[in-house]
């Protein structure tokens, strides 16, 4: 017994019940208003109710803000389990509007039909329990009752329907799931960039700063500082237009993404940390559509960074062609066993792969021979 009127305890199911009755409300503010409902039953009263409330309530539905404040309402009075199962924004077309028409309709038939079965409970077993007490008083403690679950029902009815009605169609849930799958590739591009420019600049400055310590000459020293500097610099730049693409502030200005035009600037690096580099650029920067360009420099710059780590002083070879509509690249170094230990490729060989997928190309990397080589080939029409 406690557990059926444990619901009447709860702050919730007195708010859908306020909710109920502004429909029976509405509903008597148009019979008052409207002529010819006098001194008729209450049958034809009802029926007159339904001619004038229906087509009044379509033409209210047409209004784009309606649908914002019979959201609103129903956030704050139904007490959804979530918030956002019901929308609070304006009819954005002629679908939200007709069923913003049908949730009124609804919300009006429902909340007269639950008032005037509360009115009719009320007013009964009040009669049924004045003296001279009859039969009918024995139907008192069933109409207490079942009055009680009559209410709760028909509030969670009223969730349901707002859910349905007011919730988001198929269309914009759609809409939402493509903006969240396009965020998460969007942070995923990001947590890439972020681990190719960051873990080149530590891998650079790991190397120099080790061949620095070893090394007497001052000269030598004061290159190895100068390209920590120079590397150190250039990482904060990306670390900071990541950072302001996360915050995703308007305001703010991102620096631009490197291109093919500043690998340069990797392989002096590589340089500067020992490791001599073999460059053949068949192609220029500004041949390439602008994706394809950034793209490629982070490929190249992953490329660069693992020949650092895992043979460091070693020779670098880097070559880049475009042969039948084809962007192709190749990084490769000999296989010295001086540097860290290479386990069937991590996080950054994985990123490339992942790069020349989302391009419509292919990427391979493994041993050849006594050389590790790193190729990856792009199609230069990125539709295709």
């Amino acid at each position: 017994m406690p557990a059926l009127f444990a619901p009447l305890l709860l702050p919730a199911t007195w708010a859908r019940l306020l909710h109920l009755l502004v429909g029976p409300v509405f509903a008597g503010v148009v019979l008052l208003v409207y002529p010819g409902t006098e001194g008729v039953s209450t049958v034809r009263a009802l029926l007159s109710s339904v001619a004038v409330d229906v087509p009044l309530l379509c033409l209210v539905a047409l209004v784009p803000a309606v649908r914002r404040a019979e959201g609103v309402q129903a956030r704050l009075l139904l007490v959804p389990d979530r918030e956002e199962s019901i929308g609070v924004a304006p009819s954005a077309g002629w679908a939200d509007r007709g069923r913003t028409a049908l949730w009124l309709v609804a919300r009006v038939a429902l909340g007269t039909a639950v008032g005037l079965l509360v009115a009719a409970a009320l007013g009964g077993s009040a009669a049924a329990a004045r003296p001279p007490f009859g039969p009918r008083v024995l139907l008192v403690p069933l109409v207490l009752l079942v009055l009680p679950a009559l209410v709760v029902f028909a509030g969670r009815l009223q969730l349901a329907l707002a859910v349905r009605l007011l919730g988001a169609s198929a269309a914009e849930r759609l809409a939402a799931a493509e903006l969240r799958a396009e965020r998460l590739l969007e942070r995923n591009r990001l947590a890439r960039e972020l681990h190719d420019s960051i873990g080149h600049a530590l891998t650079v400055t790991v190397l120099q700063a080790g061949a620095a310590r070893e090394v007497a000459d001052p000269a030598f020293r004061d290159r190895a500082l100068e390209a920590i500097g120079t590397t150190g610099r250039r990482a904060l730049d990306d670390l900071e237009r990541m950072l302001v693409l996360l915050r995703e502030a308007p305001e703010a200005t991102a620096a631009e993404q490197p291109g093919l035009d500043r690998a340069e600037e990797l392989f002096a690096a590589a340089r500067a940390a020992g490791s001599p580099v073999d460059v053949d650029l068949g192609v220029r920067a500004g041949e390439l559509p602008g994706v394809l360009s950034r793209e490629a420099y982070r490929i190249v710059q992953e490329g660069v960074t693992n020949a650092l780590r895992h043979a460091p002083g070693a020779p670098i070879r880097i070559r880049a062609a475009v042969a039948a509509g084809t962007l192709e690249l190749s990084c490769r170094n000999p296989r010295t066993g001086r540097g860290s230990p290479r386990r069937g490729g991590g996080k950054g060989l994985r990123g490339v792969r992942e790069r020349a997928v989302l391009l419509g190309g292919a990427c391979e990397a493994g041993p050849d021979g006594t050389d590790w080589v790193l190729r990856v080939r792009l199609p230069l029409r990125l539709g295709r």
